[in-house]
């Protein structure tokens, strides 16, 4: 898609890509050929030395390039070249105010799943993270980034960063992840179906008080967030693509994997018995989650 991609040219924006586009240059080659009547004079000027600027940086990996250069809303069109080393990423916290702390964490990388936790190993984090090219959340650039980068004050998640709320919304598929992820088709276990954000800071609670059921819960809980950001990632790239009036190669989908992270689903059913559970949690923005 990045081939396909002018709206990083300073001074090209969407109505002049689309314009383009229909123009028949659909592509970098394209815009180096003579170009036909009716592109303006500053495109141009501009396009030759852009795209030579762009095919390096392409040609080295270099999303960052593109990353500095493009509006958020196009961070996706980055995917298919920096999906060889992403981090699917998703955090849990006891809540959303300042004395708010993280608890868990969860990375994917299309390959293997590695978990976090406080008091254990969560100060590995900031190392592993430093190896990935991509950073891919849902709401993660509200929530998840400011948690981390506030955790780890040394640490700067200044990887390109795709943030699936924004992408989504863009499809008409609003809500929180698990809403979202119904909407498109990508179920849950029955059993966590019900857990939400709220009820990992019940997790948590439970994991601090000695209950031995509750931390795998509360992984899986979490892993199970990270896992599904690939297959959300994958699919709406392939549903933005075809939006789009010219052709663009589709990518494959991974299917989403089995994870083999056994919990006892027991603690599950006696916290959803239990009702409410008052923590400051609830006097505090909901988590999109």
């Amino acid at each position: 898609m990045l081939e396909h991609t002018f709206v990083h040219v300073p001074g090209i924006g969407d109505a002049t890509e689309q314009s383009l586009w229909e123009l028949g240059v659909v592509d970098w080659q394209c815009a180096l050929r003579e170009l036909p009547a009716g592109v303006s004079a500053r495109c141009r000027r501009s396009l030759p030395a852009a795209i030579a600027e762009s095919r390096e940086a392409l040609d080295r990996g270099d999303g960052r390039f593109f990353a500095a250069r493009l509006a958020p809303a196009h961070h996706w069109r980055l995917y298919p070249v920096l999906s060889s080393r992403p981090a699917f990423l998703d955090i849990e916290t006891t809540g959303m105010g300042p004395e708010s702390v993280i608890t868990t964490v969860a990375v994917y990388d299309g390959r293997s799943i590695r978990t976090y936790v406080r008091d254990e190993n969560l100060h590995e984090f900031p190392a592993d993270i430093r190896g990935c090219d991509l950073l891919v959340t849902y709401n993660g650039k509200c929530f998840d980034a400011p948690f981390l980068e506030r955790e780890f004050p040394g640490l700067r998640l200044d990887m390109p960063h795709i943030d699936l709320r924004y992408v989504l919304n863009g499809l008409d598929f609003r809500g929180g992840l698990k809403q979202c992820e119904r909407l498109m088709g990508l179920p849950r276990t029955d059993t966590l179906h019900d857990v939400d954000g709220f009820m990992a800071v019940r997790l948590w609670h439970r994991h601090v008080r000695g209950d031995q059921r509750a931390l795998p819960a509360l992984l899986r809980y979490n892993i199970e967030d990270a896992v599904n950001l690939q297959w959300l990632m994958e699919t709406a790239y392939n549903m933005l693509v075809r939006r789009l009036p010219i052709t663009v190669q589709a990518i494959e989908v991974n299917q989403r994997p089995h994870i083999n992270w056994p919990f006892d689903p027991s603690i599950i059913r006696e916290l959803l018995g239990e009702g409410t559970y008052e923590t400051h949690w609830s006097a505090q923005p909901r988590r999109w989650s």
